[in-house]
């Protein structure tokens, strides 16, 4: 009987844990997701610094650990079979060069954990570490992306 309640508590629990995963869809969906998330970040991000909204330290924060997130698990979501399908903008060098891939995945998660490090207190030093992180937005968009109409 008692072990029949840990089995069932563990299913329920795996079950839990899972579903926001299942949830997602396949990593197509989930990188599309993710881009989405820092899309907003940016815009957000960008808000702040040209004073279209208050700058605010705590939401500065916020973008870079958001930012940081998809950063530190992005890069794992372009299995081989991931190439087409679901209207992908990811491009082909991602497999033709993975060395490359990762190292632009790897510099953008220490770019935005280093961002999410340093004193935010003001519109100016958040802009210094917005720049930077935004550059590798840019510098991976450009080699590693493929513009869908």
């Amino acid at each position: 009987m008692i072990r029949a309640r840990i089995i069932a508590a563990s299913l329920a629990a795996a079950t839990l844990i899972a579903a926001p995963v299942l949830a997602q869809g396949g990593p197509i969906e989930q990188r599309k997701a993710m881009m989405k998330s820092n899309g907003g970040d940016t815009k957000a991000g960008a808000d702040m610094l040209k004073g279209v909204t208050p700058y605010d330290a705590a939401k500065a924060k916020a973008i870079f650990t958001n930012m940081h997130d998809v950063a530190s698990k992005f890069g794992g979501l372009f299995p081989a079979n991931s190439k087409t399908g679901g209207k992908t903008e990811a491009a082909p060098a991602i497999w033709e060069k993975p060395a490359e891939f990762k190292a632009a995945v790897a510099k953008f998660e220490a770019d935005t954990g280093a961002a999410m490090a340093a004193d935010l207190s003001t519109k100016e030093a958040f802009g210094a570490q917005f720049g930077k992180v935004t550059a590798n937005c840019r510098s991976c968009h450009e080699s590693f992306r493929v513009k869908l109409d």
